[in-house]
Parts: structure tokens; C-alpha cells; sequence
């Protein structure tokens, strides 16, 4: 799986990275900086040079529009900034968890990609997931887990053994 990775990763043309990568180093630094004390204090500094410049301007409807231009068109630059910083962690996480999924033995490998599911099929999983934790309040021991794909079966096979275990239908 590592190997097929590497092949995607490898088969982006050089001139997709160049495009990409100079908004994607802006995005970078811009999200790290906006995130920083320094920038944190700058913004206050700047706040506060404007109320303190209230006086001078006799608080007039132009020095208000300063303020108000100002801080609409960095909240509107910010928005897509943010956007995409999320966008990045979301898919390097759902990254590392697809590959948690796929390494670890017994896990389903349905559960890869879930992401991509309509909110019908997620709403689908969720009561599947209650279930095996119903299921899992009748274990004997609580260190037992199931997969989505044996959870069912074992179930079933409990129950056959076991007349003390009600039958859900």
C-alpha cells in the first residue's frame, strides 16, 4: 500500500507542483503567522491606534469606514485561509486514520473513505456502531470488541450458544 502511494504522489506533474506549491507556502506561513502572539498583538495594536485617532478625526463616519474596511477584508481574506488550513489537517488525518485502519488486523476496511459517504449511509454506520455497543454491554468481558464486519456474526453465534441472551429481530 505504501508503494502505491508513493506511485500516486510521484505520477503530479512538476508543473502542478509549482502552481501549488507557492499558494500553498503563502497558505502555510499566513496561517501560522495569523495564528502567533506577534500577529495577535498587532491586530490589538492597531485597534488601539484607532480608538486613540478617534479624537483627532472628531470620530467621523471615514475614520469608522477605516475600521470597518479594514477588518471586513481581513475577516473575508481569513475565511479562505482557514479554510484551507482545515481542509489540509481534515484530509492528513482521515489520511493517518485510513492507514490505521488498513494496518490493523480484524479492522474493517470499509470504514476507509467514510468520508466520501452521503449523510444517509453515515446515519447508517452510526446505528450499526450503537448496536455493537449494545451488543458489546452483554459481553463478559469489556476488553472484547468487534468489527463491522464480524459483529453480526458473532452475535448471532452467541445467541445459538447461549439461551440466555434475548434474540433481536
Amino acid at each position: 500500500m505504501l508503494y502505491l502511494s508513493k506511485q500516486i504522489v510521484m505520477t503530479k506533474s512538476k508543473t502542478d507542483t509549482k502552481k501549488n506549491n507557492f499558494f500553498e507556502k503563502f497558505a502555510n506561513a499566513a496561517t501560522k503567522f495569523t495564528g502567533s502572539s506577534v500577529a495577535f498583538i498587532a491586530a490589538t495594536a492597531i485597534v488601539i491606534i484607532w480608538a486613540v485617532t478617534g479624537p483627532l478625526f472628531n470620530y467621523s463616519e471615514t475614520w469608522q469606514l477605516v475600521i470597518n474596511t479594514g477588518t471586513t477584508i481581513i475577516t473575508f481574506l481569513m475565511v479562505f485561509l482557514i479554510q484551507k488550513a482545515q481542509n489540509k489537517d481534515g484530509k492528513a488525518i482521515q489520511l493517518k486514520l485510513n492507514e490505521l485502519i488498513a494496518a490493523q488486523q480484524g479492522a474493517s476496511n470499509r470504514m476507509v473513505d467514510i468520508e466520501d459517504l452521503s449523510e444517509k449511509e453515515l446515519d447508517q454506520l452510526h446505528k450499526f456502531y450503537v448496536t455493537i455497543a449494545t451488543l458489546a454491554k452483554k459481553e463478559a468481558d469489556i476488553h472484547c470488541s468487534h468489527s463491522i464486519d464480524v459483529a453480526k456474526e458473532l452475535n448471532e453465534m452467541k445467541l445459538k450458544t447461549n439461551k440466555h441472551f434475548k434474540h433481536h429481530k
